[in-house]
Formats: C-alpha cells, structure tokens, sequence
C-alpha cells in the first residue's frame, strides 16, 4: 500500500518534465552595424543570416522586444503594396519579414523593417510561430560606418551624369587645387576649354 502514492508523484513529474522540453527560449539577434541576424534557441546557436535594416533617411528601433503578430502573406500598406512574407511584427509596424531583393541583403535597404530572404524568413517564421510566448527579438548597433557617404555619392552620381552628358566638352575637377600646377577656381567643379567659370 505505500507503493501507491509514489506512482501519481511519477506521473506528475513526467507530465511536467515532457511540457518543459516543449518550451524553448528563442532569441533573434540583429546586429546593424554587421547587417547579421542570428537565432539561438535554448542558449544553443542555430541559424546566421545577412539582413538589410534601415537605409539612409529611415531606422529601424533599437530594444528588445517579444513578437506582436505574425503574418504569412502580408503587404505594406505605406509602401506601394509591397510583399512582407513570413512577417514577424514587433513594434507596431516594424516587422522581420521575407525580402525578394535578395540582392540587397547585408547592407542597409529598408525603410525600417528587417529585411531576410525568402526562405530564411519562412524558417524564422515557422520556430517563432511554435515557440511565441518564449521568443524575444534584440535589436542593436547602429548603420555600417561609411554608409552615409556611400549614400550620398550614389544619390549624387545621377546630378553628376546628367552634367556628363549636357557639357561633354568638360571634364571634372576634383579640387585639387595648385598642387599640380593647375589653375583651378577655389570653388571649381568643371573646368572647361576655356579655363572654367
């Protein structure tokens, strides 16, 4: 008869321990300064992918956070309508969400959210879909050092084609000033056949 007690407390126990090992603390990394995403459940690394967070002009938060709502077909709204599959929001509209400009990836490209591929973000999708109430999203880092500049050149090379073509007689200048013995305007862009402006 004091064999009895034991096998409800046995039970309990295993019950108790299956439910444990169905929970998994589930950590989405991403590092902007790196454009690098990394998974690690239960403390143990799983997945590392490239990413493309917020370009010039835009940001993606910096925090921690726990997934909103999940969304397998989405579109934005704000965005001419374009396609987030597998999207993972979690600061009202910011969302990690599948990318087909997959070229992209691992530069800053997005108008916030957190960009992955297609297939990455299906993955990322279906363990955040099963473990939800367990998974906490940290955002770090700042927009890769020399961005800005990158950006900017790339903003202006349309300004600086346009001059190519309209003026072919000029050539550009790049200010070097006296130091090759040129005579060059202190605010010199183009010099010309005649000598510049």
């Amino acid at each position: 008869m004091r064999t009895l007690p034991c096998i409800p407390v046995f039970a309990f126990l295993t019950l108790t321990s299956g439910l444990s090992a169905a929970q998994a603390d589930v950590v989405i990394r991403v590092d902007k300064s790196a454009q690098h995403l990394s998974v690690s459940v239960d403390g143990a690394p799983r997945y590392e992918w490239p990413v493309s967070t917020a370009r010039w002009g835009y940001e993606t938060p910096n925090g921690t956070y726990r997934p909103q709502r999940l969304e397998k077909i989405w579109y934005s709204r704000k965005y001419e309508m374009s396609p987030m599959p597998h999207s993972i929001f979690f600061d009202g509209g910011y969302a990690i969400h599948g990318s087909y400009e997959v070229s992209r990836l691992g530069r800053p490209a997005a108008h916030g959210c957190i960009r992955l591929s297609p297939s990455h973000a299906a993955t990322l999708f279906a363990l955040v879909q099963g473990h939800r109430a367990e998974t906490r999203i940290v955002v770090t880092g700042e927009r890769p050092a020399g961005y800005e500049v990158a950006h900017r050149r790339q903003q202006l090379a349309p300004q600086y084609e346009y001059a190519r073509e309209s003026y072919p007689a000029y050539r550009y200048n790049y200010n070097y000033g006296d130091t090759y013995g040129w005579r060059v305007p202190s605010r010199g862009v183009w010099i010309g056949r005649d000598g510049g402006w």
